[in-house]
């Protein structure tokens, strides 16, 4: 898959069959009863159609499902093709897009483009991930802050408020991301320590609220901004935030200038698709649309009570 030229983004069976493909590489399971044994499960087909397409019967809890049931994409009226289509738009674009430009480009209505893109942001959420780093790698830490600036005022009387990121990248490895309600020792470390293998070296700058942490790590070591220091050697080890600073750069080019604005409520979603974007930075935006619909599996993302 390279082009939106691909039958998966034109033909609504090609792109049920791939969908069925990326979630059963070893053919359907039932998501009642979790069975997989494919002599007990049955694909309804018929001349006359009279069923939706795709529609599988199991022989263990004679429960009747489709790809889509018991993921982020149950109960949905969109088309598979307008899904795959906005999965790769949303991977192939490195800073992300914006729920208007996906509208525009799929004919869909804006909520709708928005709900799809969180669905999507769903999907790449990993719910359980390992820990990055590990023994002789290098793992760095920073935060940030996401919001206006109060000098970029229009008319608002009071300034729009600052949100606090903390992230952790390996050097050469991937990312980690977390919305903070502030940035002290006690928020930041049961993220550090959890997220981060402490075999790893812990690379920040001077902020103090790294200082415990960073005793329980392999090493710690900071460099001073304040100073003007940004890069140096101890060792064989590169002691530098650049990588987690890089990687901000890119978050706050996407959230600035795609986004726009980012609520609070929202802001971990975003995240989530900015460290998949940068954790898979390494394969084709082909592959990064399949990996993220692997994750659909087991999640529903409502704005309402589910029935």
């Amino acid at each position: 898959m390279t082009t939106l030229n691909n039958p998966i983004f034109q033909d609504e069976n090609k792109a049920r069959e791939a969908l069925e493909a990326v979630r059963w590489p070893e053919g359907p399971i039932c998501p009642h009863c979790g069975n997989s044994a494919q002599d007990r499960i049955a694909k309804i087909e018929g001349k006359k159609h009279s069923h939706r397409p795709g529609l599988y019967y199991c022989n263990e809890c004679q429960g009747q499902f489709t790809v889509t049931v018991g993921t982020v994409f149950e109960r949905s009226k969109i088309p598979l093709t307008k899904w795959w289509q906005a999965t790769f738009l949303l991977n192939s674009s490195k800073k992300g897009m914006s729920a208007h430009q996906m509208h525009r480009m799929l004919g869909v209505t804006y909520k709708t483009a928005w709900f799809m893109m969180h669905r999507i942001r769903e999907a790449m959420h990993d719910m359980k991930p390992g820990p990055i780093g590990g023994e002789g790698k290098t793992v760095e830490a920073d935060e940030t802050f996401i919001g206006g600036s109060k000098k970029n005022r229009a008319y608002a009387k009071t300034a729009p408020k600052k949100m606090h990121v903390m992230s952790l990248v390996e050097q050469g490895g991937e990312s980690r991301s977390f919305h903070v309600a502030n940035v002290t020792a006690k928020t930041l470390r049961p993220l550090i320590v959890k997220a981060a293998s402490r075999k790893s070296h812990l690379m920040t700058d001077e902020g103090k609220w790294y200082q415990r942490v960073g005793e329980e790590f392999a090493s710690h070591h900071s460099v001073n901004h304040a100073i003007e220091e940004y890069s140096r050697k101890v060792g064989e080890l590169r002691v530098s935030t650049n990588a987690a600073e890089n990687f901000f750069s890119i978050l706050k080019r996407g959230i600035y200038g795609t986004y726009q604005h980012v609520s609070e409520a929202h802001l971990q979603r975003y995240l989530v698709e900015f460290d998949f974007r940068y954790n898979t930075r390494k394969i084709t935006d082909g592959e990064r649309a399949a990996k993220a619909l692997k994750g659909i599996e087991g999640k529903r993302l409502t704005y309402r009570p589910t029935h």
